[in-house]
């Protein structure tokens, strides 16, 4: 895809959810353990979790699950019972949740401080202009790409709102690599931490302690994420 098209149809992501995921609520207890999300980026239920734990400035482990994937799609079925996503485990509480709404309410009922944000609220227009967003980018991170896996996760600086973040995830999806998501939204108590460690307040910035690589710029880490690993 032309890098434009790809930046303009992103962004068109961003703007059919209303900016949902750009910032920071009010947060409650902090997990001891990040915690863990079986999903796949083109899915419009998963982005709605995704966009509450931006919200709610959690750190999560992200196992992909895009279509035809052969390693996270068994693990979610084996566990849960059945193949369907957005799937949660939170190892601080025990809690294992499919529905997407169910794992909203239990986010921020567990990690908040208050309601979800209004675009996380609006019962069908929530789901429709989730389904708006996937169409935006259709098929993006749905599908797997035959890839080889890491010895070690990932780690993804992102929020759930930024374009240019969704670029990367979406390949990290399709390649189905496993990563550590860093959420950093606006008025995230985690930035600081973060421009202290790289430097600036840009995001992508994915690091990789398998190659001991690190890069911001979501062009220069698609390239790098398919030089790496795909197959």
């Amino acid at each position: 895809m032309l890098r434009a098209l790809d930046v303009a149809t992103s962004l068109a992501a961003t703007i059919a959810r209303f900016g949902a995921g750009l910032s920071v609520g009010p947060l409650g207890a902090r997990p001891e353990q990040p915690l863990e999300l079986y999903e796949f980026e083109a899915c419009p239920y998963c982005r709605k979790v995704r966009e509450a734990l931006s919200a709610l400035d959690l750190e999560v482990r992200v196992f992909p699950c895009p279509k035809d994937g052969p390693h996270y799609r068994a693990q979610v079925k084996k566990r849960g019972g059945k193949a369907q996503f957005p799937f949660l485990v939170d190892p601080n509480n025990g809690r294992e949740l499919y529905e997407s709404d169910d794992i909203i309410a239990y986010l921020f009922a567990q990690y908040g401080a208050g309601a979800a944000p209004l675009p996380l609220r609006l019962g069908p227009l929530t789901d429709v202009s989730s389904f708006i967003a996937s169409a935006a980018r259709p098929g993006l991170g749905g599908r797997y790409v035959a890839a080889r896996q890491p010895k070690r996760p990932l780690e993804l600086w992102s929020f759930e709102a930024s374009p240019f973040c969704r670029i990367v995830r979406e390949r990290l999806s399709a390649l189905e690599l496993p990563y550590l998501l860093h959420n950093v939204a606006k008025g995230s108590p985690s930035r600081a931490a973060f421009i202290k460690r790289a430097g600036k307040m840009m995001v992508p910035y994915l690091v990789d302690p398998n190659t001991k690589t690190a890069l911001f710029e979501s062009a220069d880490i698609v390239a790098y994420l398919d030089r790496t690993y795909r197959k």
